[in-house]
């Protein structure tokens, strides 16, 4: 007998389609799995026979042959394990012929016949669905997250022994889990659930002016200064001045923390994701890859939000060199034979540097001059030149005190996103940190005395294309926060200032 059941499994952070053939025959009892199953799909035998059995259902004790088609693509994962057992099913005449038409089956077995959630649910649902799919089974904890594809019935699944009885008709199917809130991907919110203000940070005018301009244009930012003068604190409170996402946003950061298994409750990330990653971190980690099936690293779960790298001088030059090419394009490839898979990164950089391996600086510094030079060739020319915003940050003073609150500052980010996003509409980028240098001249033209402005900055700074181009898209975004239609002189100065030469 010959059964097939439809199922997905994970290509990257896109679900790929599978075909889970089943064929039962006379011979010795056998079971062989093929079609490029990964050691979980090899192992699949005996938890498939177990569930079988702790469900009260027959195991045929002849030939089985299970087909993950197409066989030249790579299978990972436990999460095919159900189909297979739903196809054996089938092929023993256990459930109604027609019964899983235009129907798919995603999830994992447990030896008592439990069905266990899987990863990326999000993603292999949203493809069945694209391929005609009108209903799938999912485990139970993963309906919530499979109820987000609009247009495809949900059938939860909890046990193996439930899942038979409902095909069958003699059971009702359960009604699915109520997700819990979206507190783990609340951006107002730090590790500990305490809430995160603007107004917490005293003085630093001109840093919580870059950290405005780097939320409404999409500029990366690099804060430098000695322990202790407000660094951290102030790039953990960037996320607080930006707005919610999208619903098409949300759905695709939500796709990629399911990819990843960040999402345990389901629920719809609607705020940007904030990352903020160790400095012991692995490259594989920061820009994802990894062994067997590669995995979303840093820059990828932070799409749509913030990278946070604190003491960036501590983190690998290996690891930060490879962060060039996902800040320039916002995506990763990673080749792995036979496919080539593409991550998204569009993530806004933050980073917070000390001057010096004692982190003081002059005029306090205890650090050799053979050390200084040696900390800051941790960080190359090429990745600095990257930064729009470049801020060497001292101690506020004593007097100083608490500046605008995060909602006052959101207010006007949303209305120069608005203006950016109306700008450039039907364009591919929606951000002036995202501007293309051949599109400049185009989109952010300047008046004569601009353009001798900017050229004479140009020449003080010696900058490089690369540099004299961010100058330009940060005072294209300085003039959208005034409202302003025109880049004056005055942005461009201001546009300068906030691109120090930090150690």
């Amino acid at each position: 007998m010959l059964a097939s059941v439809r199922s997905a499994t994970l290509l990257g952070v896109d679900g790929q389609l599978v075909g889970v053939e089943v064929h039962v025959s006379n011979g010795l009892p056998a079971y062989n799995v093929v079609g490029l199953p990964d050691a979980a799909g090899r192992e699949s035998r005996e938890r498939v026979r177990a569930a079988l059995l702790s469900s009260g259902l027959p195991w045929p004790l002849r030939r089985i042959t299970v087909n993950l088609a197409p066989g030249g693509v790579r299978k990972t994962g436990a999460g095919l394990e159900l189909a297979v057992a739903v196809g054996l099913l089938l092929a023993e005449a256990e459930l109604p012929e027609g019964c899983l038409d235009g129907v798919g089956v995603l999830g994992e077995l447990g030896l008592d016949g439990a069905v266990r959630p899987v990863p990326g649910a999000l993603a292999l649902v949203d493809a069945l669905h694209r391929s005609g799919i009108e209903a799938v089974v999912v485990p139970h904890a993963n309906a919530t997250e499979a109820a987000l594809v609009r247009g495809v019935r949900v059938w939860p699944a909890r046990s193996l022994g439930e899942l038979r009885a409902c095909l069958k008709g003699e059971e009702a199917w359960p009604e699915p889990a109520a997700g819990r809130p979206d507190r783990a991907a609340d951006s107002m919110l730090d590790a500990e659930h305490e809430p995160l203000d603007l107004a917490d940070v005293r003085g630093l005018g001109h840093a919580r002016l870059a950290l405005e301009v780097a939320a409404a244009g999409g500029h990366h930012l690099l804060l430098a200064g000695p322990p202790g003068v407000g660094k951290t604190m102030l790039a953990r409170r960037l996320p607080t001045i930006l707005p919610p996402l999208g619903n098409d946003e949300a759905l695709e950061v939500t796709r990629i923390h399911s990819v990843a298994g960040h999402r345990p409750d389901g629920a719809l990330v609607e705020r940007p994701p904030f990352r903020a990653p160790h400095h012991t971190a692995s490259t594989a980690a920061l820009v994802g890859g990894g062994s067997g099936r590669p995995h979303p690293g840093e820059v990828t779960l932070a799409h749509r939000g913030v990278l946070f790298l604190d003491e960036l001088g501590e983190f690998p030059p290996r690891a930060l060199d490879a962060l060039r090419q996902p800040i320039e394009e916002r995506v990763v490839r990673i080749a792995r034979q036979p496919h080539t898979l593409t991550f998204p990164a569009g993530f806004l950089l933050v980073a917070c540097s000390n001057p010096c391996p004692c982190g003081l600086g002059p005029p306090a510094c205890t650090c050799s001059d053979t050390q200084r030079a040696r900390y800051q060739r941790r960080l190359s020319a090429p990745l600095l030149d990257r930064f729009d915003l470049r801020l060497s940050v001292t101690a506020p003073e004593p007097a100083d005190t608490p500046g605008e609150g995060s909602a006052a500052v959101r207010e006007r980010v949303a209305a120069a996103i608005s203006r950016e996003q109306a700008r450039f509409d039907g364009l591919p980028w929606k951000r002036n940190g995202h501007i293309p240098a051949g599109a400049l001249d185009r989109l952010v033209p300047l008046g004569p005395d601009t353009e001798a402005a900017w050229r004479d900055v140009i020449a003080r700074r010696a900058l490089t294309g690369r540099g004299a181009a961010r100058v330009r898209r940060v005072a294209r975004t300085l003039a959208d926060l005034d409202g302003s239609a025109t880049v004056t002189a005055g942005h461009v100065a201001t546009a300068a200032d906030l691109r120090d030469d930090v150690p």
